[in-house]
């Protein structure tokens, strides 16, 4: 009997040994699969082992992250916050992390705090956690001013054929891809944008060694585009890609997307305006939520003539796919009223479209107008002649002007055209003549065509000069009553 008890207690101390020793090589498997980013692999292990210790801070923190790395964060959540009760460090790394891809910008926010307070007791280094902080800040403020507009369709396309779903209106003018605008087969993402009247384009291409793209506009002139200009430094990012924009009928306004300019991920939108007296544009206005989102959102385009916009996301979808939203323009840019964040956070996330929709509404006839072509009702401009005066300004009549100096440079200008047409007629006759006429008829001809050339040439340097007289002369006449309209408004 004796003997017995001896052999049971010796086969159960060895079974618990062995127990022990199993147990131990699964838990460190485990770590290894964990430290090598297999969560998937880790993730049955670390879960059967917080069962069976549902205290251990460790078990909890490592499954906890598992899940969340398995796009499990609702089980993530629960055990990283246990993680985070026993003050394991990197949990509230993961939670901070969490919150903000929940769009749960406060708690973020609370956890990335934690995070830098303990870092900073380890003199570690913060800095990469306080831009996290910082983010998650900025996207509270933004969540809570989330924009009460109406999505009314949405369409999932393939990215490098999105701008198929943009149909604009004649008058708001048109999209074109890079490559078939220009007939290149650079590899070029981005769009180019021609205003309503034909004789202004915007578009990016990559620059400089770090192949970054930056925004650049060209006017028509006569039969051709030129005049090439870079957009000024504080559109076009330093460091950043700055791409695919759109210019309102208005000729001022110009939305672009931007992965500098405080992007809050990816491409963001944003939007600027052209200062005609001063030949500037307005520091970039980061739009809100639900336009902007951790991913990719770009291509915001405006049709005043139909009263609807587009913009284009990659949120929630494959690499391949972007999803382009259509909806109706709020010019008050009216809010979410109250303190509904759940509302607020749906909203922001564009869980459902349906969702933005006012009660009753119905918005078949709008879908069906959005993919209507609609030709422009403007009425022929009279073109007297052609004066750029800027970027955005050009002279078709003499009731253009505004300055009664520039206006006569300028007269000076078609006078001496004429009179460079006129002596290049006679030229033509005079060289005709000279080539039928004999000997003697040539030699009597010959320094009437020299004086005539030579006063050609001459004429020929003066055009120019006049147009850069006349075109100073009108700017400064402008900037000048502007400033005299700023300082009577003052005064008042």
């Amino acid at each position: 009997m004796i003997q017995s008890i001896k052999r049971i207690i010796c086969l159960t101390g060895i079974g618990f040994f062995c127990c022990s020793s199993l147990f131990a090589q699964s838990l460190e498997q485990a770590k290894r699969l964990y430290t090598a980013g297999k969560y998937t692999e880790a993730k049955p292990v670390f879960e059967k082992l917080v069962k069976q210790s549902p205290n251990n801070a460790s078990y909890n923190h490592w499954y906890g992250v598992c899940c969340f790395e398995t796009d499990d964060a609702e089980t993530a959540e629960v055990y990283l916050k246990i993680a985070a009760s026993r003050r394991v460090q990197e949990a509230y790394r993961y939670l901070g992390e969490l919150y903000l891809k929940a769009y749960r910008f406060s708690e973020s926010a609370t956890m990335y705090a934690e995070y830098v307070d303990i870092l900073s007791k380890k003199d570690e280094d913060i800095e990469p956690y306080k831009k996290r902080l910082e983010l998650a800040e900025k996207a509270q403020r933004m969540i809570e001013r989330v924009e009460n507009i109406q999505i009314i369709d949405s369409i999932v396309v393939d990215k490098n054929n999105f701008l198929s779903a943009y149909t604009l209106s004649e008058e708001s003018g048109s999209l074109t891809s890079y490559k078939d605008f220009f007939r290149t087969n650079e590899p070029v993402e981005s769009a180019v944008y021609t205003n309503g009247i034909g004789d202004k384009i915007f578009y990016a291409y990559p620059t400089g060694e770090q192949r970054r793209y930056d925004l650049f506009t060209q006017i028509r002139l006569l039969d051709k585009w030129g005049d090439e200009k870079k957009l000024p430094a504080n559109i076009n990012s330093t460091g950043d890609n700055n791409n695919y924009p759109f210019l309102l009928t208005d000729g001022i306004t110009i939305y672009f997307a931007s992965e500098g300019n405080g992007s809050i991920g990816g491409y963001d939108l944003f939007v600027t305006r052209y200062n005609t007296h001063s030949d500037t544009y307005l520091a970039p206005e980061q739009l809100g939520m639900p336009y902007n989102s951790f991913a990719n959102d770009y291509m915001m385009v405006m049709d005043e003539t139909k009263g609807l916009g587009w913009f284009a996301s990659d949120r929630n979808q494959p690499e391949d796919k972007v999803c382009v939203y259509l909806f109706i323009p709020d010019e008050q840019r009216s809010r979410i009223e109250g303190n509904d964040m759940e509302m607020k956070r749906a909203r922001a996330l564009i869980t459902s479209i349906a969702d933005t929709w006012k009660p009753g509404s119905n918005y078949t006839e709008l879908i069906l107008l959005a993919h209507a072509a609609i030709p422009s009702e403007k009425k022929e401009i009279r073109k007297d002649f052609e004066f750029v005066i800027n970027n955005n300004t050009i002279y078709y009549a003499w009731e253009d002007f505004k300055s009664p100096e520039a206006r006569d440079f300028y007269e000076k200008r078609i006078s001496l055209g004429k009179q460079i047409e006129d002596l290049g007629n006679r030229l033509d006759e005079l060289r005709t003549a000279y080539a039928q006429g004999n000997r003697a008829r040539k030699e009597q001809l010959k320094p009437t065509i020299l004086q005539a050339e030579e006063q050609l040439y001459t004429l020929l340097l003066q055009p120019l000069s006049l147009e850069k007289r006349a075109r100073n002369a009108e700017i400064n006449y402008k900037l000048r009553a502007t400033n005299q309209d700023s300082q009577d408004s003052y005064n008042h």
